[in-house]
């Protein structure tokens, strides 16, 4: 099956060049006329798709080589943009950076050629002029199958400024599509993770997409820019879909497997006796694939979100919860006065209920968190540190747990600047074996709870087996609840 998607990758020579503003920008220009926008982002990010999101009224779908493999990036990718006019990919730090110590693996400049697509160059041209000729030709030499279509030059001081960078990369042959002047940076503020979520400032990040999508359209050439999208060749490969990847040789759609689109969930109806799994959302747990909901559904789950901000109960027939990853130590006062909740959380898992948490998730279930008390579910005790710990992992399955067999092989990502103090005899939930041997995490019961965020499109065996551990569960409180 060919994908014909017009689209493009913004890349840059390193980080803090601009790729965000510019993506971001573009995809809300675009979507301002009337264009159906794919919004696609490189590499394990949480906080970009959701500025993406924003600016295109679409979910902002994450192309991970390492998480997920290589070979499933184009399906991925003509899942997520299927109806659309134009695809957007944001990439990841600089064009050739990738997952250390493995070549070209997870880099933007893969994803570019998995995706047959352009890459736009966004260069920080403040410090410097012809020498930027030298800098995008390097880029463009370094490999010949990584196709640049053209440059947007970023951070322009002057009218003089501008000419000398033309000159310089019209005798390089290299096509200007953009140029943005200094400004005072749109107001998207930041803190120890990068951006701050747009589930935190909706009404500001609105206003802040809106002012991307100004600069944008001032400094570039859409047109220019459309036209190298379109000329993106046919991408040979059959879309990614949730029901295809739990069951591969089912050539019909079951009874009560819905139908997914690229666009969101047809979701089975409160009614129709399916396990709800309780997914944590607002403020506090804003990191998410769009993939994990899609593949709960697939497995027969009814996925219902709730705020542990806000709500005080989990939602009506919980049978299964997901606590992903997020800032609950920014809101750990708020998390801990709401205890209604807590306790909802704690005598669910104390009753044997699956829970599959991750980072922010591991840090609610714990004791306490910089000191406030959290749902007390681990025997642990997490706060902040200066350390930041980064970078991606290979993981096996320590012990059997609801989310994963004993042995299950996946590849993950760790974030974060806290760091949790177990009690005596915890069972960890994985044992890293790349980069570093260690074992992280806790299995304790139906919990499975740890610092490493997966993709489970790179594993769906672990969505089919929280879902299946979620309708175990149902039954038994079914069962329990009966005269």
């Amino acid at each position: 099956m060919s994908c014909t998607v017009p689209r493009l990758v913004i890349a840059a020579p390193s980080s803090g060049s601009g790729k965000t503003t510019v993506a971001t920008g573009l995809m809300a220009a675009f979507a301002e006329r009337g264009l159906a926008v794919s919004p696609h982002k490189a590499g394990p990010d949480y906080i970009d798709p959701g500025y993406h999101a924003l600016a295109t009224g679409r979910p902002g779908r994450n192309l991970d080589a390492f998480m997920c493999g290589p070979e499933s990036i184009a399906p991925l990718f003509a899942h997520g943009s299927a109806g659309c006019d134009v695809a957007v990919v944001e990439g990841v730090m600089g064009l050739y950076d990738g997952a250390a110590g493995r070549g070209e693996l997870a880099s933007t400049a893969q994803v570019a050629k998995l995706l047959r697509a352009p890459v736009v160059l966004v260069v920080d041209a403040s410090s410097q002029s012809r020498s930027v000729a030298a800098l995008v030709h390097g880029f463009a030499s370094f490999d010949p199958r990584v196709r640049l279509g053209g440059v947007i030059l970023n951070k322009v001081g002057s009218d003089r400024h501008e000419v000398m960078l033309r000159e310089a990369l019209e005798e390089a042959g290299t096509p200007v599509l953009g140029v943005l002047r200094r400004a005072p940076q749109v107001a998207t503020p930041s803190r120890h993770l990068g951006l701050v979520p747009v589930a935190e400032r909706r009404a500001d990040a609105l206003a802040a997409v809106a002012a991307l999508a100004d600069q944008v359209r001032a400094g570039c050439d859409l047109e220019a820019l459309m036209a190298l999208a379109r000329s993106a060749p046919p991408l040979e490969c059959e879309p990614w879909s949730p029901q295809g990847a739990l069951f591969p040789d089912r050539t019909e759609r079951g009874p009560g497997v819905p139908v997914i689109g690229a666009g969101g969930v047809t979701g089975l109806g409160p009614d129709s006796g399916a396990p709800v799994v309780a997914v944590a959302g607002g403020a506090a747990f804003t990191f998410s694939y769009a993939e994990h909901a899609e593949l709960l559904t697939a497995a027969g789950a009814q996925v219902v979100t709730f705020d542990p901000l806000r709500d005080e109960r989990l939602p009506e027939r919980t049978a299964g919860l997901v606590i992903g990853g997020g800032f609950p130590e920014v809101y750990a006062p708020e998390l801990s006065a709401n205890e209604p909740l807590r306790r909802a959380v704690a005598d669910f898992a104390a009753a044997g209920g699956p829970v599959a948490a991750e980072c922010a998730g591991l840090l609610y279930l714990a004791r306490s968190l910089d000191g406030k008390p959290m749902c007390g579910v681990l025997d642990a005790d997490a706060r902040m540190s200066e350390r930041l710990t980064l970078g991606y992992r290979e993981a096996v399955a320590v012990s059997d747990s609801a989310l994963a067999a004993a042995g299950t092989r996946l590849r993950g990502h760790e974030f974060h600047r806290t760091v949790t103090e177990p009690g005596a005899g915890a069972t960890p939930a994985w044992g890293f074996t790349h980069p570093e041997r260690r074992v992280e995490g806790f299995v304790q019961g139906g919990v499975h709870a740890s610092y490493l965020h997966t993709h489970w499109a790179g594993q769906p065996s672990v969505a089919l087996r929280f879902a299946a551990s979620a309708a175990a569960r149902a039954t038994v409180a079914a069962g329990t609840a009966a005269p």
